[in-house]
């Protein structure tokens, strides 16, 4: 869907896939407003650490930041059964819906036209599956951001900045698998 309001919210991720994301979307005229909201990320130290460097992206951009609250047991809940998933499995589709419908609620709540999600600028997620999950939602713009060479320009964006960059997904069944 696309929308007709020059303001999106970008659920981040994290700021590695954020980066580009932002670049991309404020060289269309966008108006970027951050949301961090990753209640799969275990441990609370990992967390911070991504939440730590979207701080430092919407700093150096000069964007506003949402904050979710961290309620990592909710998210356990949510995908409770499927612990044993691989990555990429059963398992991450939930996941997908727990965050976005998070973000949903953020655009509705501070009245911005649109959303959107850094996810799909990652090699490790398939865009298609977000996409698929994400059409419930009225205002989630598809942008599959590994297109127009993507996830190297955010790879060249995290290394200029000097953003730190996970090892693992977020949740702590992708650690195990890695």
């Amino acid at each position: 869907m696309e929308s007709s309001s020059p303001d999106i919210l970008l659920h981040c991720c994290c700021a590695p896939c954020a980066v580009g994301c932002v670049e991309r979307l404020l060289a269309e005229g966008r108006r970027v407003t951050l949301f961090f909201s990753n209640c799969n990320i275990a441990p609370a130290a990992e967390y911070e650490r991504r939440l730590d460097a979207v701080r430092q992206l919407a700093d150096i951009y000069h964007l506003p930041l949402i904050e979710d609250v961290y309620d990592h047991d909710a998210w356990r809940e949510a995908v409770r059964g499927l612990e044993k998933e691989p990555e990429k499995g059963e398992r991450c589709p939930l996941c997908f819906v727990f965050s976005l419908a998070r973000a949903a609620a953020a655009a509705e709540a501070h009245g911005i036209g649109g959303f959107t999600t850094s996810l799909t600028v990652s090699p490790h997620k398939n865009s298609r599956v977000i996409f698929a999950v994400a059409r419930r939602f009225a205002r989630f713009e598809e942008y599959d951001f590994k297109k127009r060479d993507g996830t190297r320009r955010s790879a060249e964006l995290t290394r200029q900045y000097g953003f730190y960059r996970q090892k693992y997904c977020g949740c702590e069944f992708s650690f195990r698998a890695e």
